[in-house]
C-alpha cells in the first residue's frame, strides 16, 4: 500500500492522532512496537499562525518516528493554508487535515467534524491546502453530522477530487461523539466504490487483535488506524501485528515488563518537555491502561498516581503496584512471573 511516495507493508496499522495522548514519548514507543505510521496531536491552525509557543512545540518530532504526519484543524481556509505551510517547514512525511474531531469547542466553531455541515467549505480548505504545499495531504473525517446526513460516500469522491493522497474514516457521526458502535459498513462502501482510487484507512473501536483482522477482512480497507485502543498500552501494536501475521496471540510478558514500558513512556515525555508537563500528559495513559484493571481496592492508589507531580512521587507508587499485583488476574493462563 502506498500513500503518495510512502510505501507500507501489507495490512499496515497506524496510530491515530489524539489530543493530550500522542506526544513524542508515546509515539516513539508505538513506533517501536510496530505502528507503521504515527501522527502528532491535532494542531490549531489559528494558534499555529499566531506563533503560540505551546502549539509550535507540537509540530516537533524525531527522525526515528518517520513516517509521521502533522495534523491540523481549523475553519478558515486562509489560516489553514498558512498553517500547512508552517507545518511543511518542519518536514513531516505528510500533512493531515482533521475534519473529524467531535468535541463541542472544536465542532461547535465549525472546525473538525463541524465541517460535515459545510462540505463545500471542507472541500475549499482541502483543495487550497493541497495546492499550497508540496507534501502529500490527507484527510481524517467522519460519516456525517448525524444519522440523517451520512454523506461520506459522496463526500469521499469530492475530497479525492481535491487532490488528497489518502482518506481516513471514523465510523461514527459527529452526533454520536464516541458513543454506540462504530459503523464500518459505510467505510466499506467508500472503499468498494469503484471511483475511489486513493487508500482508505478505517478507524473506530479497534480494541482487540481479532477486531483489527476482522476490519481488514470485512471491509478491505488499506490500513487500520488505532486510537483509544492504544491508550495506556503502546505494546498493543506489537500484539496486533503479530496476530495479523500469524493468527496467534503474542505470548504475554511479565507484569514488570509492561510497568517498565509505561515508566519509560513517562520518562521520555519528561525529558522532551519538563517534569510536570511530561507527567500531566501521561495521566490519561495511567488512567486507561489495562495493566491496572481488576486490582482490588485500587482506588486510593489510582488517585495517588494521578495526583503525583514529580517522578520521585509517581514511580514509587507504580513500583508498589508491581510488588502487590496478582499476576494471575492479568495473565490468567500463565504462571506469575
Amino acid at each position: 500500500m502506498k500513500i503518495a511516495h510512502l510505501e507500507f507493508p501489507d495490512r499496515p496499522v497506524f496510530l491515530a492522532p489524539m489530543e493530550d495522548v500522542t506526544d513524542i514519548g508515546f509515539r516513539l514507543l508505538c513506533k517501536r512496537f510496530g505502528a507503521d505510521m504515527v501522527y502528532t496531536e491535532f494542531i490549531s491552525s489559528d494558534a499555529l499562525i499566531r506563533d503560540i509557543k505551546k502549539t509550535k512545540a507540537k509540530i516537533l518530532f524525531g527522525e526515528e518516528e518517520r513516517p509521521i504526519g502533522i495534523q491540523i484543524y481549523g475553519s478558515d481556509p486562509d489560516a489553514m493554508v498558512e498553517a500547512a505551510k508552517i507545518c511543511e517547514e518542519a518536514d513531516p512525511d505528510l500533512i493531515d487535515i482533521n475534519f473529524g474531531c467531535p468535541v463541542k469547542k472544536i465542532a461547535g466553531r465549525g472546525a473538525g467534524s463541524g465541517m460535515m455541515r459545510t462540505p463545500d467549505v471542507m472541500c475549499e480548505i482541502t483543495e487550497k491546502v493541497v495546492k499550497a504545499v508540496k507534501k502529500p495531504v490527507t484527510v481524517k473525517t467522519r460519516l456525517g453530522w448525524d444519522d440523517n446526513s451520512k454523506i461520506i460516500v459522496d463526500l469521499a469522491e469530492q475530497l479525492q477530487d481535491c487532490g488528497i493522497a489518502a482518506l481516513t474514516l471514523h465510523g461514527r457521526t459527529r452526533a454520536q461523539m464516541y458513543k454506540g458502535e462504530a459503523d464500518w459498513s459505510l467505510i466499506a462502501a467508500v472503499k468498494n466504490n469503484p471511483r475511489m482510487k486513493i487508500p482508505i484507512i478505517g478507524n473506530g473501536d479497534v480494541t482487540t487483535v481479532e477486531g483489527c483482522r476482522q476490519r481488514f477482512d470485512e471491509t478491505g480497507v488499506d490500513a487500520v488506524m488505532i486510537g483509544r485502543g492504544s491508550i495506556g498500552q503502546p505494546w498493543f501494536f506489537e500484539e496486533v501485528k503479530h496476530y495479523l501475521k500469524t493468527g496467534e496471540h503474542l505470548p504475554k510478558k511479565s507484569f514488570q515488563w509492561y510497568l517498565d514500558i509505561l515508566k519509560e513512556q513517562i520518562q521520555q515525555s519528561v525529558e522532551r518537555t519538563d517534569e510536570l508537563r511530561g507527567i500531566l500528559h501521561n495521566r490519561r495513559h495511567l488512567a486507561a491502561t489495562p495493566l491496572f484493571k481488576g486490582i482490588p481496592d485500587f482506588k486510593a492508589t489510582r488517585i495517588a498516581m494521578l495526583r503525583a507531580n514529580s517522578l520521585s512521587e509517581l514511580f514509587p507508587i507504580m513500583d508498589e503496584v508491581g510488588e502487590k499485583r496478582d499476576f494471575s488476574v492479568f495473565y490468567p493462563d500463565q504462571p506469575a512471573i
